[in-house]
């Protein structure tokens, strides 16, 4: 372990322990330390793990402007690519839309997040950030009275106990701050889309130069790029279909079919590198406050990636968190810390509207009660007016980059 690792403070204190280094987890850390706010991450992974788990690409305006406000946007700002084209093919044709003629006029920024996660890794390690790799947080216990602990074990099975003021669970939605909220304390919603994805990283260059959705009998299938030879593509399957199920030959077959490319040109093919089955879910804990922990990320909500939001509402949460964790230890205000819920559940709430929206834009969904021909009208009826509509478009361009 390098000196910026081990840090300053006592080896099992610190005024804020954060769990988890994903986005949440790191832009918390790098800006409670850039405020002298003595904090520690504590991570399961390794370290290259951490900056090699490949995930979602597209950064929101909003998004970029945080990590640009907070000097942690270099390397997006060299390495990251304005993106605005969304391109539907449906039965009745194809049809573009360029968002940033639209809502805001902005754009997304492509940025693959396994590169982000990397740069706001260097930041806060080059700025003196404690961190352990291999550390797996257990529980987090009481987190209602002055001094919360959170246990942990090492990559060896070792137990540790590290003990904070405050906690931030960034660790997702099976993670030690989730599984430590006492029963009855939250609210817990969640909904099943009954739509699972299969999702792929090809690598091989962009066949689009937009976003392409696609809607087939046979089931949605999506093109996003991630970069100049890496490209993601998603593939509506059945409920049990287990990544490794479908041979590559059946993905880039299926592809070709539900994108219609002998219609508008074939899909630039090349290895399949990572493959998931991907179940849609929305997944909401209310409040996001219990005492002392405070979900973030992930572990606050989980949003279906048809919207692209779970990222960036990390990103926001955690700039919020960071304000209010700062005003409460520097100057004994804990009046951001009691709003925090409320002002995040505003934008995740809106963030699963918008998402479940999309679901139902292009996809078949189950049909228990027997009305599948009245709900496809319903979706055909969707798809005419983003087509023909400009307030249509414009509401949909606010959306698909707000947050």
């Amino acid at each position: 372990m390098t000196e910026s690792e081990q840090g300053r403070a006592a080896p099992d204190t610190a005024d804020v322990v954060i769990i988890g280094a994903g986005p949440a987890g790191l832009v918390l850390g790098n800006l409670l330390l850039r405020r002298g706010v003595d904090c520690v991450v504590l991570e399961r992974a390794g370290r290259d793990d951490v900056a090699h788990r490949a995930r979602a690409g597209f950064l929101a305006p909003n998004t970029v402007r945080i990590l640009q406000r907070h000097g942690l946007a270099e390397g997006l700002g060299r390495r990251g690519r304005e993106h605005g084209v969304c391109e539907f093919r449906t039965e009745d044709g194809r049809f573009r839309i360029d968002y940033r003629q639209f809502g805001t006029g902005d754009p997304h920024t492509v940025y693959p997040q396994h590169e982000l996660v990397a740069d706001l890794l260097d930041h806060y390690l080059d700025g003196g950030g404690r961190i352990r790799f291999d550390t797996e947080a257990v529980a987090v216990a009481d987190a209602d009275g002055p001094a919360p602990t959170v246990t942990v074990r090492d990559g060896e099975g070792r137990p540790d106990r590290w003990r904070a003021r405050y906690v931030a669970a960034c660790d997702g939605r099976h993670g030690a701050g989730r599984r430590s909220l006492p029963p009855g304390s939250v609210r817990h919603h969640h909904r099943d889309h009954g739509v699972t994805w299969l999702g792929l990283l090809a690598e091989a260059p962009p066949s689009l130069d937009a976003v392409g959705y696609a809607t087939h009998p046979r089931g949605f299938a999506g093109h996003m790029a991630r970069s100049a030879d890496i490209t993601r593509y998603y593939l509506q399957c059945p409920r049990d279909t287990r990544a490794d199920d479908w041979s590559e030959d059946r993905v880039w077959d299926e592809l070709d079919l539900r994108m219609r490319a002998p219609d508008y040109g074939p899909l630039r093919r090349g290895r399949v590198i990572q493959r998931s089955a991907v179940p849609l879910a929305s997944d909401v804990i209310e409040p996001l406050r219990h005492g002392a922990l405070f979900l973030a990320g992930d572990a606050a909500a989980l949003i279906s990636p048809s919207a692209a939001k779970g990222a960036n509402l990390a990103v926001l949460e955690a700039e919020i968190l960071a304000d209010a964790l700062t005003g409460a230890l520097t100057q004994g205000d804990p009046s951001g810390l009691d709003r925090y819920s409320e002002r995040c559940l505003a934008h995740i709430w809106r963030a699963q509207e918008f998402s479940h929206w999309m679901i139902r834009l292009l996809h078949r969904l189950p049909d228990p009660e027997g009305t599948a021909h009245f709900q496809e009208r319903l979706r055909s009826a969707r798809m005419a007016a983003l087509r023909d509509s400009a307030p249509q478009r414009h509401w949909f361009a606010e959306n698909y980059t707000g947050i």
